[in-house]
């Protein structure tokens, strides 16, 4: 997806650096659910991830009404209480000293803020590095979209969540069942430590399979409760010393089971998942 050019880019790059330190009170969780939800597309209709949002939100979208808008119409609309947007924007965080941009899908309210810089941002997600190939996590975006409505009605549910943010909540709260599923890596996403299924056993003992983009897809298609599979965003091959992330998330569920980043330190600490993860995976 290109990078939007308006003027509200530097903006919202300035936004999303502090996107991890943001936390949702409850009224405005509650607020949320009264709104109609405005899926902000890119202005040029024939870009793929257009195509793939409108399709994951038309057959998974259910918590509020919805409907499509460009980005350049946002503008008009961002002001209006009444609606949410659900957007990508390009994140930088200043406490890094290299500032690598990422691109995240954001849920944000409307209201009477004099910045874009103020709107509340109920669930944050990292995609991917900016300029990666929309094909690397298009393929998830489904998920995705399912994610932050349970991550949504989770916060109603569980006000307490509030006094954390999202990433250190499922940072915290690894879920054990994850050693009861069928753990779906793809080999370019694995440190060389674990590039193996042998490896891996060293340190997690627990079902896992190497396999294809491919396979993934049809199991996240067919909402299989029987694997989760791992989200990693890095800069994908690139000398960036950067961060990694790397989530664990339910193809049935659509719930994350893990959730960490380490900043790239190559050859120590490269990017993609590595052993410690899989020790403390295994201490679960």
């Amino acid at each position: 997806m290109k990078r939007f050019i308006l003027a509200y880019l530097l903006i919202t790059v300035i936004l999303r650096a502090e996107a991890q330190n943001y936390v949702p009170t409850s009224q405005q969780v509650e607020a949320f659910f009264n709104t109609k939800t405005l899926v902000v597309l890119d202005d040029n209709p024939l870009l793929l991830y257009n195509i793939l949002i409108k399709e994951a939100v038309q057959q998974s979208w259910e918590i509020t009404e919805y409907d499509f808008i460009t980005f350049s119409e946002f503008e008009q609309y961002k002001n209006d209480p009444s609606y949410s947007f659900l957007i990508t924007t390009d994140v930088t965080f200043d406490r890094d000293k290299l500032r690598a941009r990422y691109k995240f899908l954001n849920l944000l309210l409307g209201g009477n803020y004099r910045r874009l810089t103020d709107m509340p941002d109920l669930c944050p997600v990292p995609l991917a590095y900016l300029n990666t190939d929309e094909e690397n996590y298009g393929y998830k975006l489904e998920i995705f979209i399912r994610f932050v409505q349970n991550h949504v009605r989770l916060l109603r549910q569980s006000p307490r969540i509030s006094s954390s943010n999202v990433f250190s909540y499922y940072n915290d709260n690894i879920r054990p069942g994850v050693r009861n599923k069928i753990l779906y890596l793809l080999q370019h996403e694995l440190a060389p430590e674990v590039n193996t299924k042998e490896k891996i056993a060293r340190y997690y003992p627990y079902p896992v399979e190497i396999v294809t983009r491919e396979q993934i897809e049809q199991a996240i298609k067919e909402r299989d409760d029987r694997i989760v599979f791992l989200h990693k965003v890095g800069p994908e091959g690139t000398r960036l010393r950067a961060r990694c992330y790397k989530i664990l998330i339910g193809a049935g569920d659509a719930n994350f089971y893990y959730f960490d980043h380490h900043m790239i330190e190559m050859p120590k600490r490269p990017d993609g998942i590595m052993a410690s993860d899989f020790r403390r995976l295994a201490r679960r």
